[in-house]
């Protein structure tokens, strides 16, 4: 796509409302609260969604936390979802690559668990439809918990807490599936929203820093991070090559899924919601900070394989980029009501 389409993009965005009107621009003088035309479908969260066949329950979110934070879901019995997806970490690992079960370096890097309740598709490359299906993956990976479904099940059916609790929340003793139902309900509990972001929008002008409300402006249009990180929750849920190195050779991400070559090196779009919490970034885990995030982008990426045309150089300036870091920063949500961890049954 060549640039000056690019031009008219930004353009099309500023009409569709990018820029406050004149009634908006005047808020911060004004005691009233108006809510701000937003582009991009950006906005608060919604309320998450369960699925049909899986309803939440208090019950079932406690039970699923218990087994998010129990090693005995692995084969080794050393290794819990919380091991990759710690709460220290942003939900996530805090390193580059990922460990597997036995201290074995792994070819990704774990992405956070934060907001994931509104993705279409899991894991980055989308293999899984639903937080159910993905929750089975890493159990049975034989490089991440390595565990057989029926010895888990065994295992934690001889535990009496656990078969009371499956009994009482399912109306069955322990199944695998049952397992991923629970760990799924207590995911979708892991939203942080009501970010200061999210207080300006509805009109408290005060919530965000006149640093931040440019980096806005910035996102919405020259940065062009409103066409891939859109709506809510600050993602299409798509899957894009946006030219991190090694994409489309080394790893070839949804390609491996989908076998289209339009796929080839392209990756799930995360949230930048709690970005300022999820460090390090990329399916690989190879940019540390927010500050070389903008970097990557402003350059363009790198020069890999099937690069998305939507990957052009921007042209930020040094002040440029220091509001759009900080306008992700204001992206960062509220804490969880409850970082308890749970009391296992033995």
């Amino acid at each position: 796509m060549k640039p000056i389409l690019y031009s008219f993009l930004a353009a099309s965005l500023l009409l569709a409302g990018c820029q406050p009107s004149s009634d908006q621009a005047s808020s911060g003088t004004s005691k009233q609260k108006v809510a701000r035309q937003l582009a991009g479908g950006l906005g608060p969260l919604p309320p998450v969604e369960h699925p049909v066949d899986n309803p939440m329950s208090p019950s079932k979110v406690e039970l699923g936390k218990m087994l998010y934070f129990d090693t005995r879901l692995s084969g080794t019995e050393r290794v819990s979802c919380a091991t990759c997806h710690n709460p220290s970490f942003g939900w996530g690992e805090g390193v580059g690559l990922s460990v597997g079960v036995g201290d074995q370096l792994l070819g990704r890097h774990s992405p956070t668990v934060l907001n994931s309740a509104y993705y279409t598709h899991q894991f980055w490359d989308g293999r899984a439809a639903t937080l159910e299906e993905q929750a089975k993956g890493p159990i049975t990976s034989p490089v991440e918990m390595n565990a057989k479904p029926e010895v888990v099940v065994k295992r934690l059916q001889g535990i009496p807490e656990y078969a009371d609790r499956f009994q009482k929340v399912f109306g069955e003793p322990v199944s695998f599936d049952n397992i991923a139902k629970a760990i799924a309900t207590y995911e979708r509990t892991i939203v942080r929203g009501n970010s200061s972001f999210d207080r300006w929008a509805a009109g408290d002008d005060a919530a965000m820093s006149e640093s931040a409300k440019r980096g806005y402006q910035l996102y919405t249009t020259k940065a062009l991070c409103i066409t891939c990180h859109s709506g809510p929750n600050f993602s299409d849920s798509k899957f894009h090559n946006i030219g991190v190195k090694g994409s489309g050779t080394a790893d070839k991400g949804r390609f491996d899924v989908t076998q289209n070559p339009q796929d080839l090196g392209a990756f799930k779009t995360p949230t930048v919601r709690n970005a300022a919490l999820t460090a390090p970034y990329m399916h690989d885990g190879s940019i540390a900070t927010l500050e070389e995030l903008v970097e990557h982008y402003d350059k363009g990426g790198e020069n890999v394989p099937n690069k998305s045309p939507l990957m052009v150089p921007l042209k930020l300036t040094v002040n440029e980029k220091a509001d759009l870091v900080e306008f992700m920063k204001a992206l960062t949500g509220e804490p969880l009501a409850d970082q308890s961890l749970p009391e296992l049954p033995y």
